[in-house]
């Protein structure tokens, strides 16, 4: 069997299909995997319950009507602190929400990666959170303590996606940028996991910037690579770009009316990824 799991976004999206559930690695608006995002939104797949520290890519899937249930410690556009999208569809009730402290999410996680039921946690007692999601369930120590505990249940995901600065053709991919977010605990608690990349390199080439602490995630635990130059926009994916604030700043003016986002729509997220960059670059040189 061949080592190398090169694929397409395209190819990504086409194997995922409608009811999964799906984690989009990332925070916020740093770091998304826009460009598998984006395959997503012009494919035929729906119905999902999406796993995320949340930013544009639970807004522009929430927008398109894609989401049944979102598992979330926030939703964000860092700069901007509520994303229109996913504040304008919670106002609708369009999908159930499942709201999670940061680190239950992060524990969440770290159980399915483990293939545990559950992790113990302090996080979440004595707030709303467990008011919220009656669901939730509490433990106490064995031991003599008998501390209560949050017992999280195990996000096991039928799919993840993240997005990185570099990674080679076998699955093994690098973060360059100030945080490592929690991107290898997704591809670790999914089923199968793609990468997309700001530059698909030799392996060989992956120490090459920074030390070997950089090496996230781990190639038995990727299905498939995807090399999307510029694939993060607009989120940040440091050290290679910034955060687009300019262009965050008009989606979200767009977002705020129905006819502007009908237009927004078509400029940038009618056609390929190769279209939605062209557009973007003819945007800033409008703007300049």
């Amino acid at each position: 069997m061949s080592r190398d799991k090169t694929m397409s976004a395209e190819d990504v999206v086409g194997r995922l299909s409608s009811g999964m559930m799906v984690g989009i690695g990332g925070w916020g608006s740093r770091r998304k995997p826009m460009a598998l995002v984006r395959a997503l939104l012009r494919s035929d797949v729906t119905d999902l319950t999406v796993v995320s520290y949340g930013g544009p890519d639970v807004g522009l899937l929430a927008a398109a009507g894609k989401i049944r249930k979102l598992v979330a410690g926030f939703v964000t556009l860092d700069s901007v602190p509520l994303e229109p999208h996913f504040g304008a569809a919670r106002q609708r009730g369009a999908f159930e929400l499942v709201e999670l402290d940061e680190a239950m999410l992060m524990w969440g996680l770290t159980a399915a990666a483990h293939r545990l039921p559950f992790m113990p946690v302090r996080a979440g007692l004595g707030s709303d959170v467990l008011r919220v999601n009656p669901s939730l369930r509490t433990v106490r120590s064995p031991y003599g303590d008998g501390e209560e505990l949050v017992a999280v249940p195990a996000l096991r995901l039928d799919a993840a996606l993240v997005h990185l600065n570099r990674a080679d053709a076998h699955g093994n991919g690098q973060y360059l940028g100030p945080d490592p977010y929690f991107d290898d605990l997704f591809c670790e608690a999914a089923d199968t996991a793609y990468v997309s990349c700001e530059r698909i390199v030799r392996t060989s080439e992956l120490l090459k910037d920074a030390g070997p602490q950089s090496l996230l995630v781990k190639r038995a635990f990727v299905n498939g690579v995807t090399e999307a130059p510029n694939g993060a926009h607009f989120t940040s994916c440091v050290p290679d770009h910034d955060r687009d604030e300019r262009f965050q700043r008009a989606y979200v003016q767009a977002a705020r009316d129905p006819g502007a986002w009908q237009a927004f729509t078509r400029r940038f997220l009618s056609g390929d990824e190769a279209a939605y960059q062209a557009a973007v670059a003819a945007f800033h040189e409008e703007e300049a």
